[in-house]
């Protein structure tokens, strides 16, 4: 796995399309970007894909954080300022990606968040002993890493492979930062007002067995604030949807018209919806 370790950039595929639209994902918690891997193929169908990494060592501010994904975008689009941005954050980088978006409300054509951690609120208890983490010591979180993956996916979803995929970048993100991205949850606010300015149509979409985190309760609460959503309910897909052999973002988008982009019709996505 690449490393980086001087500040975030975009990790960019083989495949560079600068004639289509820019489609911009913000990873979770983990931070490294890897975890796209299995959507990319589909995204590039339609997108010139790019994917944030952020240091493992980075523990900057969400402002900082922000800042630096917009001057990464505006740097993507020097050479054509009028190509389309589609903003997309899981998890980590659904949080991160409402405070870019309202930074900036009228650069992105899209925003699409998916289990977003601003649910993280919703848990109390779960916030109260994030509080606690950093008093676990550091040979321990390899196992909590373990006794964790269960409450991130659907075990039964994924594949051997990708589920050690995960284990292994959940395992290199070091303790520190963990207790540093847990605390930014902690304190992680975009008022009402905010979200309201968020005119583009968003798309909202959360796993229905998600068991980490109370993610359809906040999508329904995000889609009675921000002005034009689309909501999404995957049934039986748990926190990391994405990682899910019968998830395909593209299809998904494509099948319940948010794509404003001419591509090639899929039709053979099987995976259950349930729309809000």
């Amino acid at each position: 796995m690449a490393e980086v370790e001087l500040k975030p950039c975009f990790l960019t595929p083989r495949r560079v399309q600068p004639e289509y639209p820019l489609f911009v994902y913000l990873p979770g918690m983990d931070g490294t970007g890897q975890l796209l891997r299995s959507q990319t193929a589909g995204l590039e169908i339609g997108f010139d894909v790019r994917c944030l990494a952020i240091p493992r060592q980075d523990l900057t501010s969400w402002d900082v954080l922000t800042n630096n994904v917009l001057d990464l975008i505006h740097a993507e689009l020097e050479n054509s300022s009028q190509r389309p941005v589609y903003l997309c954050g899981e998890s980590f980088g659904g949080c991160l990606a409402m405070k870019v978006a309202t930074q900036a409300p009228k650069l992105f054509k899209r925003l699409i968040l998916i289990n977003p951690a601003s649910a993280f609120k919703l848990r109390p208890w779960l916030s109260g002993f994030s509080q606690l983490t950093y008093l676990v010591p550091e040979c321990f979180y390899d196992v909590g890493a373990l006794g964790l993956l269960p409450f991130l996916v659907s075990l039964p979803r994924i594949c051997r492979s990708v589920r050690h995929e995960l284990l292994k970048t959940m395992r290199s993100v070091p303790s520190e930062t963990v207790n540093w991205r847990l605390s930014l949850l902690r304190e992680f606010d975009v008022s009402d007002e905010q979200l309201r300015s968020l005119t583009q149509t968003t798309f909202l979409i959360a796993g229905g067995s998600d068991r980490l985190l109370p993610s359809v309760i906040e999508v329904k609460r995000i889609g009675n604030i921000i002005p034009n959503t689309k909501t999404l309910i995957l049934p039986n897909s748990g926190h990391a949807c994405l990682l899910e052999q019968d998830v395909n973002l593209y299809e998904i988008m494509q099948i319940n018209n948010f794509l404003e982009i001419k591509s090639p019709q899929i039709t053979h996505l099987k995976v259950p919806q349930q729309k809000i």
